[in-house]
């Protein structure tokens, strides 16, 4: 029996978190600078941990809510309604990914020293895996890690380290063993920051200009100069040659993380264009009472209830530990484009306006290109998906189980 109703709890946790984003996080929006920026983030910090708002999936006994995949799926969705959303609770990204991992396989002494800080919201944390001469294909990574006595000594190149600049840990992976099978040559190493062998040559220039506020936020994308580097021995984070399945593990939950922000985006964008379009008079008539204005509002209605479905089934899959490994490259393809596409067209009706600053959809707009990108772009997943849709019918005479076809079985 498919059931759509949500448990009680459920829904009081996602009504209260939807309560703290609109009375506390919107306004606080207003005021936020660069300036007064670590001020607000500390006392929005401090209201949602009287609420108990923190770490949303992490463990209760690690000071966590605990929530499962469905209950944590609704409380992104509402997070991602405000840049202040996810920070306020402890659940912003890169760092969340990064604790799950650390949580998962780190040591007892890994989780003392690195875990707790990043749990108690006192410290942050940055990935670095990407470099320029691998882009996508993770596998073709040339930093290197050499085993010198007691010390681990790295050299290479990163690129696109996000929120390198506000961390004050970095996770790098590095081949260990390149005469290992191709996905067990890596490794992943922590490393506490500064180190005079983690150089942050600089915040790449991207399509969304850097500001002052955008930079203490952690929006920043970081070249970075990896030379003799040197870790102890016992840095590696989940054991020699698993730095590349550990480094899948914790994309996985980033690219579902984006997605669930994305609704929220996508969701007040098309709020934002509703009021717009029922206050907006044009040639004796609200834009509201236009058919084509109609039509672009119900587009989007269709693509946001479509992401909700999504993410509902793949939260239902996890409850239960079954694969989502195909629904997760599907979803991430499609959360990207949709809220994209939403955000366009309440751009769109908006007319100039949405093209200013007056509204957030400009910053929006330039800021959720990079989501066809990051964690994978487009191509690769669709590529993945399709080579499962293809698998899908030689072994069963149909495509169905790479549709979604199980929930009718």
């Amino acid at each position: 029996m498919i059931d759509f109703e949500l448990p009680e709890d459920v829904k009081a946790v996602r009504d209260k978190v939807r309560t703290f984003v609109r009375e506390e996080c919107h306004p606080a929006e207003e005021v936020c600078t660069a300036e007064n920026f670590d001020e607000v983030l500390a006392g929005l910090r401090s209201k949602a941990r009287a609420q108990g708002l923190w770490c949303p999936f992490i463990p209760a006994e690690h000071g966590g809510m605990g929530l499962r995949p469905l209950a944590n799926a609704l409380v992104q969705m509402e997070l991602g309604e405000s840049f202040l959303g996810a920070l306020s609770l402890n659940t912003q990204g890169p760092d969340d990914a990064t604790m799950l991992t650390l949580l998962e396989h780190g040591t007892d002494d890994q989780k003392e020293r690195y875990l707790k800080p990043l749990l108690n919201g006192e410290k942050r944390i940055c990935y670095s895996m990407t470099e320029k001469a691998a882009g996508a294909d993770a596998t073709g990574m040339q930093t290197s890690a050499v085993l010198e006595g007691d010390e681990w000594v790295l050299n290479g190149e990163k690129w696109f380290s996000s929120s390198a600049s506000v961390a004050d840990i970095a996770v790098v992976m590095a081949k260990t063993d390149p005469d290992a099978a191709r996905h067990e040559q890596y490794s992943t190493f922590i490393v506490e920051l500064p180190n005079p062998g983690y150089e942050i040559v600089r915040n790449i220039e991207t399509m969304q200009p850097h500001t002052d506020l955008g930079l203490k936020l952690g929006g920043s994308h970081s070249e970075i100069k990896i030379e003799n580097l040197r870790v102890p021995r016992d840095a590696i984070l989940g054991g020699r040659g698993q730095g590349f399945n550990m480094g899948q593990h914790r994309l996985a939950y980033g690219r579902l993380r984006h997605g669930m922000h994305n609704v929220a985006m996508a969701q007040r964008a098309l709020d934002l264009a509703a009021e717009h379009v029922t206050n907006r008079s044009t040639f004796g008539k609200r834009l509201a009472d236009r058919q084509g204005v109609r039509w672009m509002m119900a587009d989007c209605a269709a693509e946001i209830y479509k992401a909700r479905l999504m993410l509902l089934h793949i939260a239902y899959k996890a409850e239960r530990g079954m694969d989502l490994r195909q629904e997760n490259g599907i979803a991430k393809v499609f959360l990207a484009n949709m809220v994209h596409q939403v955000v366009d067209t309440a751009l769109q009706l908006h007319g100039a306006l949405g093209y200013s600053h007056d509204t957030p959809l400009a910053r929006w707009y330039t800021g959720i290109r990079a989501q066809r990108l990051v964690d994978g772009p487009d191509e690769v997943h669709r590529w993945r998906t399709g080579a499962n849709v293809i698998k899908a019918f030689e072994q069963h005479g149909t495509t169905a189980s790479a549709c979604g076809g199980e929930l009718f079985e």
